[in-house]
Parts: C-alpha cells; structure tokens; sequence
C-alpha cells in the first residue's frame, strides 16, 4: 500500500493515519510521511488485496472527513 504525496494534506495527519490504521511507531510513521514528502510516496504496509482494499476505504474516508485529499493506493506486488 502507498501513500501519495499532495501539497495540503498536513503531515501530523499522515503520522495520525499511520500510527492508527498501520500500527506504525511513532518513529516508523515520521520516516514514511517524510518519505512521502520528499520521495512523493511511502509504503505504508504490505496486505492482503482484501485487507488493502479495507484500508484503503477507512483511510480516505477518514481523510474526507477530516477535509484533507490524503491519497492511498493497493498495488500489487511484483511478480504477482
């Protein structure tokens, strides 16, 4: 899963997203926002195409809600 870099959406938001949807550490999401910001995409996590799909939704409707246009995006792996 990537999140995708945008010039509005804040950075403490995307930290919020990633430590509450990814279980990520407080360290683990400042370096993938940061990613993010300067590499212009994070990965977020590796799932399950169900599991990514879910997330998907609950991040961008989070990210509505919260009037921010956050963008998450389920690729596959390589080789898939």
């Amino acid at each position: 899963m990537l999140l995708l870099n945008d010039d509005y959406t804040p950075m403490d938001f995307v930290v919020e997203v990633l430590s509450r949807h990814f279980r990520k550490t407080e360290t683990e999401a400042q370096l993938i926002m940061l990613a993010v910001h300067h590499k212009g995409q994070g990965v977020a996590g590796v799932y399950t195409r169900d599991v990514a799909e879910t997330k998907v939704a609950q991040v961008t409707a989070q990210a509505r809600q919260a009037g921010h246009p956050l963008r998450l995006v389920a690729e596959p792996e390589t080789g898939e």
